[in-house]
């Protein structure tokens, strides 16, 4: 039996590729998630930064999908995906290891956060994109949605673990020790990464007196010229700033008005994950019952008003529960999101326009971060982080406007994979569109059902993130 077979029989979980994909997937997640408490903590308490600095290595940990977000999806194209992501896996431990080396030596300065940050979002930039290309190269198309799922399961028990065990070393060796564990943490996934036996198709050479800039047009075109990509677009990208709003100001809050400790802070943040953890689980089963499209509207509609908790969190335990309930049931809303658009996304890009997709997307949508975490520092130091979180919960209030004010509110499924000649066509994307809101509407009957697989099911993610 071929791998597909096999995946098609029993699921993704059968072929020994995407578990090594999945456990890489862990080891860098987790490590990832230690880094979220420790390196604002380095910060915080090592350096004593006010919250506007704090603010600002958040934006630089993100400002790399505004300055190679869109090249990234061109160049990623050109080049085999598991390689490049070996790279970046590398280029990432080495970034974070020099932190822990500067405070041995005595001469770790808030500069070198900011360096270490920007490198290592450039490095993710280009990881990401190439993880989210390779994905259907490893399984077939109806098995996507299984497959993100449990990519999310994994990404949200890291999100569950990894603040507290952030927390917890924190207290032991000090924050700026306890960044080691992220640097072991990609090395890990490299060496997963090492294992992975699928052939990769080699990318298309470029065209005869192409240039990268007609390669990101093409790709820009594609998301644009499509109606579901573009609202997609403009959902995650308001999501996306109010988290980095969140990201921006939750330390300062959580550790100068809570009164939290690192071990606490860890603690809340864990706690905070676990609706993410129940999303991932939930995600292919409430798609198949739902539909892909409704469950997209209803996942962020229901769960924003619980940001709402952030602000009215006060100093000790009550605070702290709040803030962990509201961030949970956000989250939960923002994973169910995630897995349905993009396995969506995945599904219906022509493979050798995925990276330029993604990578057009990512710009859009975490572009958007780093403005955020500048705000956010910006209203925290300037008003307080009450502020900064209430400004937060009103921005989460109103992610789901675009969804409601598009086709996708009368849809039930999304539409199938989309042929290369119709990227970039308004009218064709718009057809189809129309013909799913359509069959949408009929109490459910005829509607397309292969892109909401009930097989299976980057950061918290309190809010889309794409």
């Amino acid at each position: 039996m071929s791998d597909t077979s096999r995946a098609t029989a029993g699921g993704p979980m059968r072929l020994r590729d995407f578990r090594l994909l999945l456990a890489g997937a862990a080891t860098g997640q987790l490590g990832a998630q230690v880094t979220l408490v420790a390196l604002p903590l380095v910060a915080v308490l090592e350096l004593d930064a006010p919250a506007f600095q704090v603010g600002l290595l958040t934006a630089a940990e993100t400002a790399a999908f505004l300055l190679v977000g869109l090249p990234a999806g061109a160049l990623t194209d050109r080049m085999r995906k598991r390689p490049l992501m070996i790279r970046t896996d590398l280029l990432r431990a080495v970034a974070m290891a020099s932190i822990p080396a500067a405070a041995l030596a005595d001469v770790l300065t808030m500069a070198q956060l900011y360096a270490v940050a920007l490198v290592t979002g450039v490095a993710t930039v280009f990881f990401d994109v190439a993880h989210q290309s390779y994905l259907p190269q490893i399984l077939p198309r109806d098995q996507l949605m299984a497959g993100n799922g449990a990519l999310e399961t994994v990404r949200s028990t890291a999100h569950v673990t990894g603040p507290g065990i952030g927390g917890g070393l924190v207290q032991l060796v000090g924050a700026q020790f306890a960044v080691i564990v992220d640097a072991i943490g990609y090395l890990l996934s490299a060496l997963f990464l090492l294992r992975v036996e699928q052939t990769e198709e080699a990318p298309e050479p470029a065209a005869a007196g192409g240039s990268l800039r007609k390669e990101i047009g093409e790709g820009v075109r594609f998301v644009f010229g499509h109606p579901l990509l573009r609202v997609i677009a403009l959902t995650t990208g308001l999501a996306n700033f109010c988290t980095a709003v969140l990201m921006a100001t939750q330390t300062v809050h959580l550790v100068r008005v809570v009164g939290l400790e690192a071990g606490g802070l860890g603690l809340v943040l864990s706690a905070s994950a676990v609706g993410g953890l129940l999303g991932a689980l939930c995600a292919g089963r409430l798609a198949a019952i739902l539909g892909q499209a409704r469950v997209m509207l209803l996942s962020v509609l229901v769960t924003g008003p619980f940001a709402l908790l952030w602000p009215l969190s006060g100093h000790g335990l009550p605070g702290a529960v709040l803030f962990a309930a509201g961030s949970a049931v956000v989250s939960f809303g923002a994973v169910v999101y995630n897995v349905a658009q993009v396995s969506f996304r995945q599904g219906m890009c022509p493979p050798r326009l995925l990276g330029r997709m993604n990578a057009t997307l990512r710009f859009l949508m975490w572009g958007t971060l780093p403005l955020g975490a500048l705000l956010g520092g910006t209203l925290a130091q300037s008003y307080g982080s009450r502020t900064a979180l209430a400004w937060c919960a009103v921005g989460i209030l109103a992610v789901p406007l675009p969804l409601m004010l598009s086709p996708l509110r009368r849809m039930r499924d999304l539409p199938g994979p989309q042929d290369d000649g119709g990227a970039g066509t308004d009218a064709k994307a718009d057809a189809d569109t129309k013909a799913e809101a359509g069959a949408g509407a009929g109490a459910g009957h005829g509607t397309r059902r292969d892109t909401a697989s009930a097989d299976g099911d980057e950061r918290p993610t309190p809010a889309p993130t794409g």
